[in-house]
């Protein structure tokens, strides 16, 4: 079994334990940094050539694409789908998942529940937007930020309508959320491996912080789901096409809400909090996925996560 991690830093808690898990079921399994991959496109014919080193075909590979890198991430996930490649998180699925809005629209039209949402363009009446999510406090976050950097709490119409103008006077892309206040600064991290929530953690914000990322100073927990939890986490995961990733929801009165869906989700913080040996679960995974044929080489992938 031959499997490529696409990651730019092999020095990452994730990109070790992976590596760690495909060791020890003695795969062939390797780092590959995806931006030092060349592609080349002909007739009935496609390659990948690395530092140049033409690449073999590999039975799987795991993205662990960069939010900055999305465009060519997804570019050579996809080229090496399209020669026969396993991915446990497919081109389209990435980036239906990196596509803040797109994701929140793909969720709700599979009636997976999630704060209310405003989305206008700059030309758009701040006092309108306001009026729409329905007065403040609210949560503004700018569609291309990352581990909670972006995202602003604006706790009066005042702030609200300063952020605002602000962020549409730079012709700053933003959603508009209602702010669910008896979270507390909590938010619950589900990692689901194949249709199976396979451990969960609740991360709670840093003291005076209304964000529970790890990194803007959190701390998490190993958190048990309760049955609506588990199945909402089920429910976003299959609604966005993936087999491997994070389904981060925020608890509210009227039942867990989901705020996003990573399709890289980190290991580290939900590894040590449970103790759950994520990586190798991830392992496991594509074991299942590929099935020897006759002459020996594995049909190794979906079709359906193919297309543009």
């Amino acid at each position: 079994m031959t499997v490529y991690i696409l990651s730019r830093n092999e020095a990452l808690y994730s990109t070790k334990r992976l590596l760690e898990a495909g060791e020890a079921k003695g795969w062939k399994i390797r780092v590959i940094d995806y931006l030092m991959c060349t592609i080349e496109i002909m007739k009935g014919e496609l390659a990948v050539v690395y530092k140049g080193e033409l690449l073999p075909v590999p039975d799987a590979i795991i993205p662990r694409i960069g939010a900055s890198r999305t465009f060519y991430g997804t570019a050579m996930v996809r080229h090496f789908e399209i020669m026969g490649a396993f991915s446990v998180a497919g081109n389209l699925a990435i980036a239906r998942s990196r596509d803040k809005l797109r994701s929140l629209q793909v969720l709700a039209r599979q009636d997976v529940d999630m704060p209310k949402t405003v989305f206008a363009s700059n030309k758009a009446n701040a006092k309108d937007v306001i009026k729409l999510i329905g007065g403040t406090p609210l949560v503004l976050k700018i569609l291309e930020g990352t581990q909670g950097v972006g995202v602003v709490l604006a706790e009066t119409q005042k702030a609200a309508q300063s952020v605002l103008d602000a962020f549409y006077g730079m012709d700053v892309n933003l959603l508009v959320q209602e702010f669910i206040k008896e979270a507390g600064g909590a938010d619950i991290r589900a990692l689901v491996v194949d249709g199976e929530v396979v451990g969960a953690m609740k991360r709670q914000g840093a003291e005076g912080d209304f964000r529970s990322n790890l990194h803007q100073g959190g701390s998490a927990s190993k958190y048990k789901l309760n049955k609506k939890e588990q199945e909402t986490a089920l429910s976003a995961a299959s609604a966005m096409g993936l087999g491997v990733c994070g389904v981060d929801m925020i608890p509210s009165d009227r039942g867990p809400l989901v705020m996003e869906v990573n399709s890289s989700p980190g290991l580290e913080g939900i590894e040590k909090a449970t103790g759950i040996d994520i990586a190798g679960k991830m392992m496991d995974y594509i074991e299942k996925n590929i099935t020897p044929s006759p002459d020996n080489k594995k049909p190794r992938r979906k079709k359906d996560n193919i297309g543009a």
